[in-house]
């Protein structure tokens, strides 16, 4: 069966995130040191971006690197780092030719500084396409953006700039790395793992999740299709019956 043609284009999720996982294991069962892993995955991340862009899904947020993986072996952030600047060089022609706007959420701050200033040029060149809003969590935790939400509302309410009362979820979301980006949708995780990593926690608060036990180095444009037909087939009820959505 065609997957792609029975997708409906009227249907699709307004915002995927996917945390891309198994890059280390898919090295190990090639016999290749995890960085080769990584480099791999790079071609899974152009899948997944271009595959986005045709559809005219509007939000990719991709987990790239967490707060948690800092504290991998030094040898292989270092090599996550510089992975990650030379992406940016080698993909900017990909994120123009497909109409992408790049955007980060995280504590971009602690990257070094050459990766900061990669990640500023490419956002610079792409903030006026149309297109796909591809979202690279760095350095990022879901549970420090909560912390540190609560901490900008308290200072805002020690300085009598907003009361108690008006803090709501609104009030939450504006002060969230992700303000001005719609919940998440549908949720993938490659390798088989079945657990969310600290990953988006308020966001996915009702998303559809999709587990594949394809590596992320071997993802590719057909498996993000099984992945958004799998969501059509859902029932999304937010609390509701199914009489009450029919």
């Amino acid at each position: 069966m065609d997957i792609l043609a029975q997708i409906d284009k009227d249907k699709l999720p307004q915002h995927v995130a996917i945390i891309m996982d198994g890059n280390g294991r898919w090295a190990k069962k090639q016999g290749l040191l995890r960085a080769a892993g990584h480099k791999k995955g790079t071609r899974a991340v152009r899948e997944a971006v271009e595959c986005a862009a045709e559809l005219g899904i509007k939000h990719l947020t991709l987990y790239a690197f967490s707060t948690e993986n800092w504290n991998r072996p030094k040898a292989e952030v270092d090599t996550l780092m510089k992975l990650l600047v030379s992406s940016l060089k080698k993909e900017i022609a990909t994120l123009q030719d497909n109409d992408v706007v790049l955007g980060t959420i995280g504590a971009i701050n602690t990257l070094p500084d050459k990766a900061q200033r990669e990640l500023e040029e490419v956002i610079s060149k792409t903030q006026n396409n149309k297109g796909l809003k591809l979202t690279l969590a760095l350095s990022y935790g879901s549970r420090e953006e909560i912390v540190k939400t609560v901490q900008e509302i308290c200072i805002k309410v020690k300085n009598n700039l907003l009361s108690p009362a008006e803090i709501d979820e609104d009030c939450v979301n504006s002060h969230l790395y992700t303000a001005n980006m719609p919940d998440v949708d549908l949720l993938i995780r490659t390798s088989g793992e079945q657990r969310v990593s600290n990953f988006l926690l308020w966001q996915i608060a009702y998303a559809e999740f999709y587990f594949t036990d394809i590596l992320w180095p071997d993802f590719r444009k057909h498996h993000l299709h099984d992945a958004i037909y799998n969501y059509q087939k859902r029932e999304r009820r937010f609390g509701k019956t199914s009489e009450q959505i029919k």
